[in-house]
């Protein structure tokens, strides 16, 4: 049986991981939508940068339900995961595009003089607030 983390080793693990997480919304048939994604964390609640129509923002306009999953690891002994399910809301203002551009670029390294001035036409942040975090470790069991 695995254990879980605490929330700061949550908040450390998401940080750790600057790649991928795998971003499920619902369709309008009521299948899981599932993408993988970048995301960064700011706070509590989760950022994800994306074109504007994508079928995951439509999905997220019509059931802002969305869960997002994040594992590491190749053996029993070192996976670990984490499990978020939280609300969605879709930023497709530029003004309040642009802090969250700046800030996922200099996350991953972009330097501040090269930092955009503006937000980037047809684009969007999803924005998550975590309702529930589910988390394991097996180096913990």
């Amino acid at each position: 049986m695995p254990g879980k983390m605490t929330q700061d080793e949550v908040n450390a693990f998401l940080d750790s991981r600057p790649g991928w997480i795998a971003l499920t919304t619902m369709s309008a048939d009521g299948f899981p939508h599932s993408v993988p994604i970048g995301y960064f964390r700011v706070g509590g609640d989760i950022y994800i940068g994306c074109r504007a129509g994508t079928q995951k923002l439509k999905n997220i306009g019509r059931n802002p339900k969305v869960s997002l999953m994040l594992e590491a690891g190749s053996t029993m002994q070192d996976i670990k995961g984490v499990c978020i399910q939280g609300e969605a809301d879709v930023i497709l203002d530029p003004a309040r595009q642009l802090p969250l551009l700046r800030e996922s670029m200099r996350r991953r390294g972009t330097p501040a003089d090269q930092l955009p001035a503006e937000a980037r036409p047809g684009s969007a942040f999803i924005h998550i607030v975590p309702k529930k975090v589910i988390s394991w470790d097996y180096a913990k069991g």
